[in-house]
């Protein structure tokens, strides 16, 4: 056994009922990760691209689109992912997690004269960790959607003769694992990466938009225990058949196998209440929910809403929590163990006490496997 996820990475229980508890339970076999093997730490979190893409895609004229694509990035800049990495940095560092799948690794690329900064989601929280001295390895990346380049007319980039607007904005999309190279034992080779079949798109003034939803994994052991460890983002709830199908591509291709650990944003309410996407992957014989409601409760991990004009919706303003469905998710099958009892959610309390007040429009889980 290497190491348990510390008393303090869960929420604690008041000291005078803890007492009591300890002294009303009699003494018996403790339900807790299954005996033997190592300890794997795991986490995913949803980076949140800073802003609804809805206005955009909704958009029926290219003067909307423009009009659209202002409003969002200037959300974009509001959001204030580097402030957001902050805190991000500031989960791992508390948690300690052995690998990590992260989804909406954001790269917005700005060009032009008068062009605002841009920002490499994956640059941005690779700093803030080094900043803490953790040393977590970039070990596979899935290259999703590349939206763009489109006007972006914001202050600045604005001239009174043709071409009216100087600078262009692009949206790159990535699911990506980082690896804590401080892990002893922990070894990984065979990084991969792949687009789904199935896809979604939306009719736009500019032509259709997929988000090219994917994958990515690596090949790993843990003191030569051998696993596969994913990362996924799944199509949105709104294209239901498509997501289904992603799911059995998930299923039959990457997470298919032995020892598997699967993480990431399904967009499947584990309630049943959207899709059955959840329900597909945690058939019996398939992957094993590392979050048990009946112990740790509902888990909700979806989603921080805002509107307020003249913002984008999405903003992280909103003061009180509206995460009310759980779509972030930890699985596991093979020697991957969990009891279900042992992760917690992070990112569900605001981490500042002015705008943007959550670290993403998700939650995040952490969770502790036995291998």
């Amino acid at each position: 056994m290497r190491r348990s996820i510390p008393p303090t990475r869960f929420r604690a229980l008041p000291a005078a009922l803890a007492v009591a508890l300890l002294a009303a339970v009699p003494t018996a076999p403790a339900q807790a990760t299954p005996p033997g093997g190592d300890d794997l730490v795991v986490m995913t979190q949803n980076l949140y691209v800073g802003t609804s893409l809805d206005p955009a895609l909704t958009a029926t004229t290219p003067d909307q689109l423009v009009a659209a694509v202002a409003q969002m990035y200037a959300t974009v800049q509001y959001t204030d992912f580097p402030a957001r990495a902050e805190a991000v940095a500031d989960e791992i560092e508390a948690h300690g997690p052995d690998l990590i799948g992260l989804q909406e690794v954001a790269r917005w690329t700005t060009t032009g004269p008068g062009a605002p900064e841009g920002y490499d989601f994956l640059a941005i929280l690779q700093a803030a960790l080094d900043e803490r001295g953790l040393d977590y390895s970039v070990a596979a990346v899935s290259e999703n959607a590349s939206i763009g380049p489109v006007p972006l007319a914001l202050p600045g980039c604005l001239v009174p003769t043709p071409p009216f607007v100087t600078c262009a904005v692009q949206l790159d999309d990535r699911d990506v694992i980082l690896v804590n190279d401080d892990t002893p034992g922990l070894r990984w080779d065979d990084p991969r990466s792949g687009r789904y079949a199935a896809q979604g798109a939306f009719d736009t003034p500019i032509g259709p938009i997929s988000f090219d939803r994917g994958w990515a994994s690596i090949d790993a052991t843990l003191d030569r225990q051998p696993f596969r460890f994913v990362t996924t983002h799944l199509e949105i709830a709104a294209f239901p058949e498509i997501q289904q199908a992603q799911a059995a591509e998930l299923l039959a291709g990457p997470a298919r196998g032995g020892t598997v650990i699967v993480v990431g944003d399904v967009n499947s309410a584990a309630d049943g209440s959207t899709t059955t996407s959840y329900a597909q992957l945690t058939a019996r014989g398939k992957l094993r929910d590392a979050w048990d409601e009946d112990v740790l409760g509902a888990g909700s991990t979806c989603c921080q809403r805002s509107n307020t004009p003249p913002l984008a919706p999405g903003a992280l303003n909103n003061v009180d929590s509206t995460l009310d469905h759980r779509i972030d998710l930890v699985l596991g099958r093979g020697a991957a163990r969990s009891d279900g009892s042992r992760a917690e959610l992070v990112g569900d309390q605001p981490f500042q006490a002015a705008p943007p007040f959550w670290l993403s429009d998700h939650a995040g889980v952490v969770a502790e496997f036995r291998l």
